[in-house]
């Protein structure tokens, strides 16, 4: 089974700076993901001509269950995180991760019905700066919501902004998490062009039998977006 996370800029070229939503759906279709976890999706935006990217990528990549959670508001529209799935959703929740005066944040949670059984997964964008990031952790960690499903295998993926690879470290270890993305020379995915920092990241607990990770580094996907996506293939 294959979870793929991506950053996707709101469907503009890191290095050509082209809105082509269709280039983005051609690099995750490429990589055959059943869980699908995206940051910096658009909708109803002008720079992405009003576009329902939501609908657009459940649609075109045929994976019918859909969670949207809208973070960042402009005008009448906005973006946010989108996870997709081949399969169904047990139960799924929406955590705000926004700390006081920063940008608004927020993860995804949703416990997903795989055909070996079930597993929580959660797709986050966290913040800029390091105490806030270390805050959103805990935060998600420490919340009722995520606890609840806590003896099923769990992954926790997604735009970390972690250049300093702190995360790892802290709550993650308080709370019996393995970072799968170590180490950090083997997945570098910011910027798309030339990659030097390891921002998108994978988590662990439970009751995985295999897990192994790796950056998509496509061609096309080095101009799709200004984010490498990450791919993870987990048995349980």
């Amino acid at each position: 089974m294959r979870v793929l996370s991506y950053n996707i800029h709101k469907g503009i070229g890191g290095r050509d700076r082209l809105y082509r939503r269709e280039r983005i759906a051609e690099v995750i279709a490429a990589e055959s993901p059943d869980i699908v976890c995206l940051q910096e999706v658009d909708r109803n935006v002008r720079r992405s001509r009003y576009d329902n990217q939501p609908e657009f990528f459940a649609e075109r990549l045929e994976l019918t269950h859909r969670l949207y959670q809208l973070n960042v508001h402009v005008q009448s529209g906005g973006y946010g995180n989108l996870l997709l799935s081949r399969w169904p959703f047990r139960s799924h929740h929406q955590v705000q991760l926004t700390r006081q005066a920063k940008k608004p944040r927020g993860a995804q949670m949703a416990v997903i019905e795989t055909p070996q059984g079930p597993v929580q997964l959660v797709n986050w964008h966290l913040g800029l700066a390091e105490q806030e990031r270390q805050w959103q952790v805990r935060r998600l960690l420490e919340h009722h919501l995520f606890r609840e499903a806590h003896q099923l295998p769990q992954l926790i993926i997604g735009d970390t902004n972690d250049w300093r690879n702190t995360l790892a470290k802290g709550p993650f270890i308080v709370h019996g998490f393995q970072q799968l993305t170590a180490p950090i020379s083997r997945f570098r995915s910011f910027p798309a062009y030339l990659p030097l920092g390891a921002l998108d990241k994978a988590f662990w607990r439970g009751g995985f039998s295999e897990l192994a990770a790796h950056v998509a580094k496509r061609r096309l996907a080095r101009d799709a977006s200004d984010h490498l996506p990450l791919v993870v293939d987990f048995e349980l």
